[in-house]
């Protein structure tokens, strides 16, 4: 029941460039925070570096040892990790990661608090629901790997896996941060998923859940028995009768308390156990907006313990990302949501058949006001909480030009179990596995998972909004290395005609080529969209 502080010391990097030098500190390193014994053996390690590196002296950099390591400034552009491992006198060890990037051939420092790692803008997830991949858990996700590498996948987002009172559901109500469901799988499952999607190019996001835990976890059942004697009283929010509080009427979802320094040590080790024992990527952390009321300071303590052991990871937000805190306090991504709690942005846009585009529009704009410079929103059509399918709801026209959308935006796309095979069923009702048989969907979100993939102006975060003009729909993406896409979409079942007069620049003496089915086509100024038409151009 009691979680204790690790008997370990603390590794701590500070990076210094100067000129054609790197200096790579340990000295900032704490003690064992048990034990008090001081650090006693420094160990350094290039772990993921473009070219090899070399030491100021000029001797290759494969291991070194001692407080500090001064290293030659590399020129191969790209981001470059180092490891820095500390043991006491009694062996007790503690790991850290950084990286510096080097661009244009120059070596410079990391934004810890707005920048993201580059895989980051690369991303493509796909949200797992183990139990609805087959009957076996964390096996059957491991069975699929193979089938999401070829989809063209390289994150999953697996739904919470922490242990729960009960074997059903969804898991938000936990009982048990340090362990798993044990309808999942073991622990030496559940690294046996990461590893092979690892092994595949995948990354592997975790559900957490920092908000609340269940009613029967442990900790709080104490406290129901045994009030303010019980050691774990003040680790719940309570109201000035003391009562505890909770969220809507999720009387069985105990808020937390983030006042007390005991919860964030306790949820910052348990978010650092599954990157330090699992090596999983990153998480989507749930109601974060919770702790965001309650302790709005918390969160940029918990990303930077996590990026002192894993800096590449991802960390999204299950928040809108109109709300400008969340990229500002630590957080990569946040939700497409509007700024009432829980709204999907575009839950109202394809409502009725006629003013789609215009609906669209000011979700995409946030009603004209914008959203910050470093946003990254996280784009769906469906996940868990969206109720019925799309496709359900909307059909299978206005199915795939919405796809289309999420694909070609700026931001992280994301599929929902069995979404590309056009599989209709409500998550939290469907608890068995369900038929991964494609209704006809599969090669469409392949191949634009595909041009997402092969064109750096599709994942890059430079969008030009054209606007609407009847019920069609067009914006341009550029890219750093001079890459442009036009994308048009026609959002109904009528012929539409698109007039590009703003993007009048940009199809300056251009050609193109149309990526969904490969034919060459020179933009005019008049563009006719054929009922349900979307065009990716890729102009030259």
């Amino acid at each position: 029941m009691v979680n204790k502080v690790p008997c370990r010391p603390k590794a701590v990097i500070a990076v210094e460039i100067s000129g054609d030098s790197i200096k790579l500190s340990g000295s900032g390193s704490a003690p064992n925070e048990v034990t008090g014994a001081p650090v006693a053996v420094w160990q350094w390690r290039p772990e993921d570096v473009p070219e090899a590196l070399r030491l100021v002296d000029g001797r290759e950099f494969t291991e070194c040892v001692g407080p500090a390591v001064e290293i030659a400034a590399p020129e191969t552009d790209g981001e470059y990790y180092i490891s820095l491992t500390v043991k006491d006198h009694d062996g007790f060890a503690d790991r850290a990661v950084t990286y510096f990037v080097v661009e244009d051939g120059k070596a410079r420092t990391v934004n810890w608090t707005t920048e993201n790692p580059r895989w980051v803008d690369n991303a493509m997830v796909y949200g797992v629901v183990p139990h609805n991949f087959g009957p076996h858990g964390f096996r059957s996700v491991t069975e699929k790997l193979d089938y999401l590498k070829e989809l063209g996948i390289n994150a999953i987002w697996l739904a919470p896996s922490n242990a729960t009172p009960t074997e059903s559901g969804h898991s938000y109500n936990v009982s048990g941060y340090f362990e798993l469901r044990p309808d999942y799988g073991t622990k030496a499952e559940f690294a046996e998923l990461v590893a092979e999607a690892h092994r595949r190019g995948i990354r592997v996001l975790m559900d957490v859940v920092p908000n609340h835990s269940a009613y029967e976890h442990p900790y709080f059942q104490h406290a129901l028995q045994h009030g303010k004697a019980s050691p774990y009283y003040d680790f719940y929010d309570r109201d000035e009768q003391g009562n505890y509080t909770y969220y809507f009427n999720w009387t069985h979802l105990p808020n937390l308390n983030y006042d007390n320094p005991q919860v964030r040590r306790w949820m910052a080790e348990a978010l650092s156990y599954w990157i330090r024992e699992f090596d999983v990527d990153g998480y989507r952390v749930d109601a974060i907006w919770g702790v965001k009321q309650r302790r709005p300071d918390f969160w940029p303590e918990m990303r930077a313990e996590l990026q002192r052991i894993k800096p590449d990871i991802l960390l999204i937000a299950e928040a809108s990302a109109r709300d400008p805190y969340y990229v500002q306090q630590g957080f990569d991504a946040a939700y497409d949501w509007t700024d009432e709690l829980g709204h999907w942005a575009w839950e109202n846009v394809f409502e009725e058949p006629t003013g789609i585009a215009q609906r669209l529009h000011a979700a995409l704009t946030n009603d004209g006001k914008g959203y910050g410079p470093d946003s990254l929103i996280f784009r769906f059509l469906n996940n868990n909480d969206t109720g019925p399918r799309f496709l359900t709801r909307y059909g299978a026209e206005l199915k795939r030009v919405a796809a289309t959308l999420v694909w070609t935006l700026d931001g992280i796309p994301c599929l929902y179990t069995g979404e590309e095979n056009g599989i209709e069923f409500e998550p939290y009702q469907t608890p068995d596995p369900i038929d991964f048989t494609d209704k006809g969907f599969r090669e469409y979100y392949r191949q634009l998972i595909d041009i997402r993939t092969a064109n750096p102006a599709l994942r890059s975060r430079d969008t030009m909004l054209l606007g609407p003009e009847g019920e069609a729909y067009g914006y341009v993406r550029r890219s750093k290395c001079g890459q442009t896409v036009l994308v048009l979409l026609n959002f109904s079942g009528q012929e539409q005609v698109y007039h590009l007069q703003g993007a009048g620049a940009v199809l300056q003496e251009k050609t193109g080529k149309e990526l969904l089915t490969g034919r060459e086509i020179e933009p005019t100024i008049r563009v006719v969209l054929a009922p349900w038409e979307a065009l990716i151009i890729a102009l030259d």
